[in-house]
């Protein structure tokens, strides 16, 4: 899929999680739903930075489009190392290694332990990154067209002030996890679903999504998961636009209101 319908896919999934953990017993405070929303909105084009044309590419500048360079490289190269016979040959790292459940699990895992180890400056690089992304995936028209200054100060001034209410007291930086110590331990929870969420997406369009790597499958370590490949479509098409984003825009809406006890 392209990068708007990734992020709104991410937003919903992470809604959805809201009106779930509600229902649980465990409902977050409006903060953790709206920074979870956006940071897995963010998140879910995360898994591109193996591709150097992807929105990511374009939201750090020359920062983001070197790492995607590097990134893509280490791609290919663990995709070349570990692939089997049945394997197709590759000359790129596009939907290898970025797009499994264990690069997912490791980067929000990873995230956390920054959140809970890196103090306040650490969760605020966390929050800047994720809703630059959010910015470039739900407002896309609107960034291309600015300037990347102006999307990077929004980002930063939304960081500063999101992470300034979750600090208070009952407005979310110990939701879930309450001991001493693992204030916003959370913070990797949307990352991971959003990266996950970005990985089914994929696994809908025509050249699926290796999800389950280094699972072997069919005699396949990089077996592209999805379904019959009559109801798969192409990245950008009118089921992406017309039929899945409204979808997702709707379930999003559904599951805030869920989660919020309006409905």
């Amino acid at each position: 899929m392209m990068g708007p319908a990734h992020s709104l896919s991410g937003a919903a999934a992470w809604l959805g999680v809201g009106a779930a953990a509600a229902a649980a017993g465990h409902p977050m405070p409006w903060p953790v739903l709206v920074v979870g929303a956006l940071i897995c909105a963010g998140a879910a084009l995360a898994p591109d930075l193996d591709h150097k044309s992807a929105t990511i590419s374009r939201a750090f500048g020359p920062i983001s489009r070197g790492l995607c360079e590097v990134v893509d490289k280490l791609s290919y190269a663990v995709y070349k190392a570990t692939k089997t016979r049945q394997d197709p040959r590759r000359t790129g790292g596009h939907r290898t290694l970025t797009h499994t459940w264990l690069w997912a699990v490791l980067i929000g895992g990873g995230a956390s332990v920054l959140a809970i180890t890196g103090g306040r400056w650490a969760v605020l690089a966390i929050l800047f990154v994720h809703l630059v992304l959010a910015v470039e995936g739900l407002l896309w028209r609107a960034a291309r067209v600015s300037s990347d200054v102006l999307v990077w100060l929004l980002g930063a001034t939304s960081a500063w002030i999101l992470a300034g209410v979750l600090d208070q007291p009952g407005k979310g930086a110990d939701w879930l996890f309450t001991g001493p110590g693992q204030e916003y331990l959370w913070l990797g929870l949307p990352i991971i679903l959003g990266a996950l969420v970005h990985c089914v997406g994929d696994a809908l369009t025509v050249s699926g999504c290796p999800i389950l790597w280094p699972i072997p499958i069919a005699g396949k370590r990089w077996y592209p998961m999805g379904p019959p490949k009559a109801m798969r479509f192409r990245a950008g098409s009118w089921v992406e636009l017309k039929v899945l984003m409204p979808v997702f825009m709707l379930l999003g809406g559904v599951g805030g209101a869920a989660a919020l006890n309006f409905i």
